[in-house]
C-alpha cells in the first residue's frame, strides 16, 4: 500500500509544486494574505461597535464613540480592494526580481480610473465623489485582475528597456522614479481606453462587467457546500502526500471565500442579515480545528488516552501548537502521511464537521458568522466569540469531541501496534 501511495505521490506532486507555485496564483494568494492585518483591525472595530447589549450600546452612544468605530471600519474593510490592487501588483513584480512598489501605485491609480464617480450637487457646487461601493468586497476581483495586469505590464515594459535612464550618481530613488515614467504613461493610457470601451457599454464600468459575469458566479459555486466539501477533500487528500493541500487549493479558493466572507462582514456592520455560510472564516472556525484534518482531536487522544510513551510525548509536545489550529508536529510526528491508516479520518473528520456546522446554521442552532478573517494562530474558542457568538464557541467544543470519536478507533489500532514496537524495543535492550 505504501508502494502504491509514493508512486502517487511521485505523479501528483510536481502537479501540485506546480500550482502552489505560480507566479500569478501565489501573487493574489500573498497579496491578499497582506491586507489581513487590516480586515482583523475593521472586524474587531465592527464587533465593538455592533456588540448586541444594550447597556454596552448606551455607554458607547453616551461617550460618542460610535462614529469613530465606523470610520475605522469604513477606511479597513471598506477600501480592501483598493489594497488589494497595490499588493497583488506589487508581490508580481516582485517575484521578477523587481522593486514592486511603483507598479503597486500604478495598480490603485488604475483601480481609481476605472471606479465609477458620483456627483454631488451642494450650495450650487458639484463634485464628483469616489463611493465606497467597488471600494471593497463587491471590487476584490477588479482588483485582482488589475493587479496581475498592471504588475505584468510594468514587468514587460521594464525588460523591453522602455525606461529613462538617469546618469550615474544618481540617488537610487530618483532613478526608479524615472525608470517608472514611461511604464506609467503606458499603463494609464490602455487604462483610460479599458474606461471609454466600458463607458460606451450598458453596465457603464468595469467593475458592474465583472461583478455580473464573473465575481457573482464564482460566489455563488465557491459559496456552496458541496464546491466546499470537494475542496476540502482534495486540499486533505494532498496533504497525505506530503503536499500542502491547503496552501494549493488557497491559492485558488482565497479570493472567491474572502469576498464572501466580506458580505458577512459588511451585511453585520449594517445590521443586516448575513448572506453567507460558506467562506474561509467557516474554514478556520469549524473545518480545521487543530489544522488540516481536524487533528486536535487526535492530538488530544494522545495527550489523554496514550498507552504508547511515542505518542503520549509527542500528545504534550504538540497540544499547545494545536489549540492554535498548526499541527504539523502531529502530521509529520505520527505520521499521517504516506499513513494509510490514519488517512480515512485525516479525511473524513474535516468533512464531517464542516456539514455538522453547515447543518447547525442553517437550522439556526448558531448564527452565521461575522466574517472576521482571523490570523494563522487564533486558538480554538477565542476565535468562536471573535466571529460573534458563545453559541459558535459551544458548537466548536463539540466539534472537538466529534473529531475525537472519528479518530478513536483508528488510533486505538495504530497505538497498539506503536506499543508492540516500543515493548519489542525494549526487550531488544
Amino acid at each position: 500500500m505504501n508502494l502504491n501511495m509514493e508512486g502517487l505521490q511521485n505523479k501528483i506532486l510536481p502537479v501540485a509544486t506546480k500550482i502552489s507555485n505560480n507566479k500569478y496564483l501565489s501573487s493574489i494568494t500573498d497579496g491578499l494574505s497582506s491586507v489581513l492585518p487590516a480586515i482583523l483591525v475593521g472586524a474587531i472595530c465592527t464587533l465593538l461597535n455592533n456588540l448586541p447589549w444594550d447597556p454596552y450600546q448606551k455607554i458607547l452612544d453616551s461617550i460618542g464613540i460610535k462614529p469613530y468605530l465606523s470610520i475605522a471600519v469604513n477606511f479597513t474593510t471598506d477600501i480592501i480592494a483598493l489594497l488589494a490592487v497595490y499588493f497583488i501588483a506589487m508581490n508580481l513584480v516582485r517575484k521578477f526580481d523587481m522593486d514592486g512598489a511603483i507598479a503597486g501605485s500604478f495598480g490603485i491609480i488604475s483601480f481609481l480610473i476605472l471606479t465609477p464617480l458620483q456627483k454631488v450637487e451642494s450650495d450650487g457646487t458639484v463634485s464628483n465623489l469616489i463611493p465606497f461601493t467597488w471600494l471593497g468586497a463587491t471590487g476584490l476581483f477588479v482588483a485582482i485582475i488589475l493587479g496581475l495586469s498592471v504588475g505584468r505590464l510594468y514587468v514587460a515594459i521594464i525588460k523591453k528597456g522602455l525606461i529613462i535612464k538617469m546618469p550615474e550618481g544618481v540617488p537610487p530613488t530618483i532613478t526608479k522614479s524615472f525608470a517608472g515614467l514611461i511604464p506609467g504613461f503606458i499603463i494609464i493610457g490602455l487604462v483610460l481606453i479599458v474606461k471609454f470601451i466600458f463607458d460606451c457599454t450598458p453596465y457603464g464600468s468595469l467593475h458592474q462587467f465583472i461583478y455580473t459575469f464573473i465575481q457573482t458566479p464564482l460566489q455563488g459555486l465557491g459559496g456552496s457546500i458541496w464546491s466546499y466539501l470537494l475542496v476540502m477533500f482534495l486540499a486533505h487528500f494532498l496533504w497525505l502526500f506530503g503536499i500542502h493541500g491547503m496552501m494549493v487549493v488557497m491559492s485558488v479558493m482565497m479570493p472567491i471565500w474572502m469576498a464572501l466572507d466580506l458580505e458577512n462582514l459588511n451585511a453585520y456592520n449594517a445590521g443586516e442579515p448575513l448572506p453567507n455560510i460558506v467562506g474561509l472564516a467557516f474554514c478556520m472556525v469549524y473545518t480545521l480545528l487543530g489544522g488540516s484534518g481536524a487533528t486536535l482531536g487526535l492530538n488530544l487522544l494522545m495527550l489523554f488516552r496514550s498507552k504508547s510513551k511515542r505518542y503520549k510525548t509527542l500528545g504534550r509536545l504538540a497540544i499547545p501548537a494545536g489549540i492554535c489550529g498548526i499541527n504539523e508536529p502531529i502530521i509529520f510526528g505520527t505520521p499521517i502521511i504516506l499513513n494509510p491508516l490514519l488517512a480515512i479520518p485525516f479525511i473524513l473528520a474535516p468533512l464531517t464537521l464542516s456539514i455538522l456546522a453547515y447543518i447547525a446554521t442553517v437550522i439556526g442552532l448558531v448564527p452565521h458568522l461575522m466574517g472576521a478573517q482571523l490570523p494563522l494562530g487564533v486558538p480554538i474558542i477565542a476565535s468562536g466569540f471573535l466571529q460573534g457568538s458563545w453559541r459558535i464557541v459551544i458548537l466548536q467544543i463539540v466539534l472537538v469531541f466529534v473529531a475525537t470519536a472519528i479518530y478513536y478507533p483508528f488510533y486505538k489500532i495504530a497505538e497498539k501496534k506503536a506499543v508492540e514496537e516500543e515493548t519489542q524495543g525494549e526487550k531488544t535492550n
